[in-house]
């Protein structure tokens, strides 16, 4: 009688998982997961994903147990709780998605290493890193031609739901651990819920309604008409292939933006480190300009609001992200690196390779074809919250300034300016 092991990494889902799929084809599975001491006591387990990735593995318990499964839950060195349960279990295969990051190839070769058949399936992405090459190169360094190429490939077909999930007698499942055994600090009060259910009602919430206006309305900043799906994507609740074969042409070439990060990330693995393509640039060790700017309290009124909004929910809106990040590193002068390294302490869906890509993309490091384009706070914010709406809802002190002015605080009547307990501008935006 054969085993698998199903090792869960980032595809914490049972529809459209062909990692899962291949193993259900073997007559008993171990659905494994493993808290990675390695991440666990690195700067990714930030409370907010934590807390995200307990809710999403708490519902593929559920769906597991379902189908006559279970989750098996471990804590330590990913390989060695393999190896352990593959010699308790006789198990012969293990399997898992195909992930290109630097420590995934390195955790992939060393499963290997023990003796084991290892396979590897898509599911992380729409299009596998390196399944797309150019002729000049081994990855493709600029978005355009990659998108033309992605757009017009066949992906792979949907992996069926297993009909059965058939656990090996005597396996201990183990518990869920507690928030607080991983993690210091809390997460942000209106974080979202994580797990695949929870990611597929907001899937098809927003393809039934504001899918259909994507194009006109995933800029308006205060509309908050995206698809807030990016957390989901990030732990593999919602299949990426799945969402991009449902969704608008403007969605999907999102969804190819991350799968151009993807690939870029997996040519050059110092992504979340080093400049892509350095541009000889100084950068200002300013301590009390980047707390403020990390606090939300630059007085720049769309720049607060984005921070803020990353603060309360774990997420921010992608123009305000663009915005932030540009004003962080153009107006201020501060190292990307910084920004990233406050983005991954705060975001749910903070993903190495996206994130790095468009930190390095709005520095001028990464991949743009206009590595100089600044995005001028005071005029992003009349193009993308005209009515300042957006600001209000996240600068509540703040809330009472009629229309666009609230973007302008500092030309308010003197005696109104100064009953606000609000910051002046720490740098002059015109």
């Amino acid at each position: 009688m054969s085993t698998s092991i199903m090792l869960f990494t980032r595809d914490l889902r049972i529809r459209d998982n062909p990692a899962l799929a291949a193993a259900c084809g073997a007559d008993r599975v171990v659905p494994l997961f493993v808290f990675d001491d390695a991440i666990l006591d690195g700067p990714f387990a930030a409370p907010n994903r934590v807390r995200f990735l307990l809710d999403s593995l708490a519902d593929l318990r559920t769906s597991l147990r379902e189908l006559g499964g279970d989750l098996v839950v471990r804590r330590g060195d990913p390989v060695a709780e393999v190896a352990r349960l593959a010699s308790e279990t006789r198990a012969e295969t293990v399997v898992l998605a195909d992930e290109r990051s630097a420590y995934a190839t390195r955790r992939l070769a060393r499963l290997r290493e023990e003796g084991l058949t290892v396979a590897a399936h898509p599911g992380i992405t729409v299009v596998p890193p390196g399944e797309l090459t150019p002729g000049s190169g081994e990855h493709y360094r600029v978005f355009t031609p990659y998108w033309r190429v992605w757009d017009t490939t066949r992906w792979r077909p949907a992996a069926e739901v297993p009909e059965a999930v058939r656990l090996p007698s005597g396996v201990r499942a183990g518990a869920l651990p507690r928030l607080t055994a991983l993690t210091a600090g809390s997460p942000s009060p209106d974080l979202a819920r994580g797990g695949e259910r929870a990611g597929r009602r907001r899937m098809e919430e927003w393809l039934r309604g504001d899918a259909a206006r994507y194009e006109e309305a995933h800029d308006d900043l205060a509309a908050d008409r995206t698809s807030r799906l990016s957390p989901y994507l990030k732990f593999g609740c919602v299949s990426p292939r799945e969402l991009a074969e449902a969704a608008p042409d403007g969605a999907r070439r999102q969804l190819a933006w991350r799968d151009f990060h993807h690939q870029v990330a997996a040519a050059f693995p110092a992504l979340a480190r080093e400049d892509y393509r350095p541009r000889g640039r100084t950068w200002n060790d300013d301590r009390e300009a980047l707390a403020a700017w990390c606090d939300g309290r630059t007085g720049i009124p769309i720049v607060d609001a984005g921070m803020r909004q990353l603060h309360r929910e774990g997420f921010m809106h992608n123009r305000a992200r663009l915005i932030t990040a540009s004003f962080l590193t153009r107006d201020l002068g501060v190292d990307w690196r910084q920004g990233l390294r406050h983005f991954n302490d705060w975001l749910a869906d903070g993903d190495i390779a996206d994130n790095a890509g468009n930190w390095q993309w709005v520095a001028g490091t990464g991949n743009s074809t206009r590595p100089d384009q600044v995005m001028k706070p005071l005029r992003q914010a009349s193009r993308f919250d005209p009515r300042g709406d957006y600001v209000r809802a996240h600068v509540p002190e703040l809330a009472g300034i009629e229309g666009a002015r609230v973007h302008r605080p500092w030309t308010l009547p003197g005696s109104r300016r100064d009953a606000l307990d609000y910051p002046a501008p720490i740098v002059d935006v015109g």
